[in-house]
Parts: structure tokens; C-alpha cells; sequence
């Protein structure tokens, strides 16, 4: 993948996933979309794990992957970057969002979400929601992302996608 491509997408970031066939389509989204997908430990999972690994197959080398330590070194490798937090109780909606390439969409782990410490960060930029009929479940985490990588790269102009 290039790094024009890389550069062209908001980036996709997943604070301590734990189910590993999410993440595996999460990487092959990453690889669809060109959107480089940060994952930060703990992770709920090994990263080799056979499910993870069947859910990209095909992917993982077309992906670009990284994965932190911990929520500040994420950031930390991403110092200017603005941070979205996606959330279900946010009063923005996702698509209420002019994004920009580098931006950070953020998503917490099934079933909790993004813990209060991680929303209440100064580093992050706004709360964002998608929305959904009252009473039902969120999505699953990679849904979730589908739909918000796929807003940002639309408003982008879908830069290098065919």
C-alpha cells in the first residue's frame, strides 16, 4: 500500500478489542479502505489467534497494522492528530463531522465501549454517535467503523479508491 493511500483516510483505532473475528475484519476494512488500524492493548486476544487470522486471511499483508501499549502511546504516535470518540450517548452525530485525512476515529470494545477516562481525555476532539432506534444494542465494533471510515473517505472524494 502507498503511503499517498495510507494518508488520504481518517485512521481507525480500536482501545482494547476483545473479540478477535471483529478485529480480523477490521484489517481487511483497513485494507479495503486504506485506513491504517491502531489497536491498544490489552488486546482480548493473541494476535495470531486462528479466528483473527481467518477473519483477514487475505488481508494482513494489504493492511497496515500497528499496536500500542497503551492509549498514550497511541497517542503519542499520532501527537497532532484529532481524536473522535464513538459513543452512544454522544450528542454529535458522525456524519455532522467534516474529517480530515489523519484523523483518528476511536472505538471501544464490545460490550462496554470506550471507558469514562478515555472520553473525558483532553485529547480527545468530540464525542460522536451513530445513530440507531432507542432501545436496541450497538453495533458490533467493526460495523461501527464500517460506517463511519466510509463517511470520512466519501466526504474525502474517495482518494485512491476505484
Amino acid at each position: 500500500m502507498t503511503s499517498d493511500a495510507t494518508s488520504a483516510v481518517p485512521v481507525l483505532a480500536f482501545f482494547e478489542p476483545r473479540i478477535p473475528q471483529n478485529t480480523g475484519n477490521a484489517i481487511r476494512l483497513s485494507a479495503a479502505t486504506g485506513a491504517h488500524l491502531h489497536l491498544v492493548e490489552p488486546l482480548g486476544f493473541v494476535m495470531d489467534e486462528p479466528r483473527l487470522r481467518r477473519a483477514g486471511l487475505d488481508y494482513h499483508d494489504l493492511a497496515t497494522v500497528t499496536v500500542h501499549p497503551d492509549f498514550e502511546a497511541m497517542l503519542a504516535a499520532m501527537p497532532s492528530a484529532r481524536v473522535f470518540a464513538f459513543a452512544t450517548r454522544a450528542a454529535v452525530t458522525y456524519t455532522d463531522v467534516a474529517y480530515e485525512p489523519g484523523d483518528v476515529l476511536l472505538f471501544g470494545p464490545e460490550p462496554t465501549g470506550l471507558p469514562g477516562e478515555v472520553l473525558a481525555h483532553p485529547r480527545i476532539t468530540e464525542q460522536v454517535r451513530i445513530p440507531m432506534l432507542p432501545g436496541r444494542r450497538s453495533l458490533n465494533i467493526t460495523s461501527s467503523a464500517s460506517i463511519a471510515i466510509y463517511e470520512a473517505w466519501r466526504q474525502l472524494g474517495f482518494v485512491n479508491g476505484v
